[in-house]
């Protein structure tokens, strides 16, 4: 081939690859995800909006209910959600799937669990299984505490309770936001109060409050005390359409010890979730060089140079 034809080829590509990169940055330069008002989704949005800042993208996470997240997610309102934890969320992920304009990049978390628990008090007076629960009703004052209304793990409970399951067909579902939730059961703990509550991990709860994870309730929230697994998804479109960045999202990967430092910064420390983020990841850089192999920045420069970079000022 002579200098010429190599050097018209090389400008041929140059003319084909800078459209569809520009495209891709019009297009992708924004990402929008969704937040229940979780502390370990809020960690995690956390380190993706560190990572994608880094990278020169613009993050945009809405404070959404779980149904009204997931309804973001089918409409294309938002692009992604890191919270499908599962199985509790099954019935949401069946809707989804039959829709056809969603898929799984990732199971973003393992060893998670879910179900309901009992502070200090709560085991002393005996409680270990949900069996135990209604013999000791007038002691727990009849109430379970869950997290926000419309949240599938209250759906779970309020189910049991119009079923009458363990005799619990006369008790009250107390919905709140889970620093309410958990500010009551410590509250209550601190007065020698009995309480039954959502309780899971990962999450500095397991840390600050004496826990014991409920069993029997595996028909409502699974085996292993409601062990769970937590899987992000992404619009189709989005994935077809922004591939740079879902490569990213396909290859970021938690676990429960990590989830619980951040939470805690966040909770204990009054951290902002990016803040806490960044510290963690200029802390790690081994684990971010995993999240972001092959990765690039938005305008096609090496992503872990940028992010370590933008992490370290």
């Amino acid at each position: 081939m002579t200098t010429l034809k190599i050097s018209t080829v090389a400008l041929l590509l140059t003319a084909t690859a800078a459209p569809v990169l520009a495209d891709e940055a019009a297009t992708c330069g924004t990402v929008r995800y969704s937040d229940p008002g979780w502390t370990d989704i809020t960690a995690t949005n956390g380190v993706a909006a560190t990572l994608l800042e880094g990278l020169g993208y613009t993050p945009e996470i809405a404070t959404l209910s779980v149904p009204v997240g997931y309804e973001a997610l089918k409409n294309g309102d938002t692009d992604l959600f890191l919270g499908n934890w599962m199985p509790a969320q099954q019935k949401f992920r069946d809707d989804l799937d039959a829709a056809g304009t969603i898929q799984e990049l990732v199971q973003n978390l393992e060893g998670a669990k879910f179900t309901l628990a009992v502070n200090a008090p709560g085991a002393e007076a005996g409680v270990a299984d949900f069996a135990d629960l209604d013999a000791q009703k007038d002691a727990f004052d009849g109430k379970i505490y869950g997290i926000e209304p419309g949240a599938p793990a209250n759906q779970s409970i309020q189910a049991m309770i119009d079923a009458d399951e363990f005799g619990l067909g006369d008790w009250t579902l107390v919905e709140s936001g889970e620093q309410a939730m958990l500010a009551q059961v410590g509250r209550n703990a601190n007065a020698g109060t009995p309480t039954v509550f959502l309780a899971w991990a990962p999450h500095p709860m397991n840390e600050a409050l004496q826990i014991t994870y409920l069993s029997g309730g595996d028909e409502r929230f699974g085996p292993d005390y409601g062990g769970a697994t937590v899987h992000t998804l992404a619009r189709t479109e989005w994935v077809e359409a922004c591939p740079n960045a879902a490569k990213l999202f396909g290859q970021l990967v938690f676990d429960v010890s990590m989830e619980n430092v951040l939470m805690g910064k966040i909770l204990e420390d009054g951290m902002d979730a990016k803040e806490a983020a960044r510290g963690w990841i200029a802390d790690h850089p081994e684990v971010a060089a995993t999240w972001l192999e092959g990765v690039t920045t938005l305008d096609g420069q090496p992503g872990n140079d940028a992010v370590m970079a933008a992490v370290s000022k």
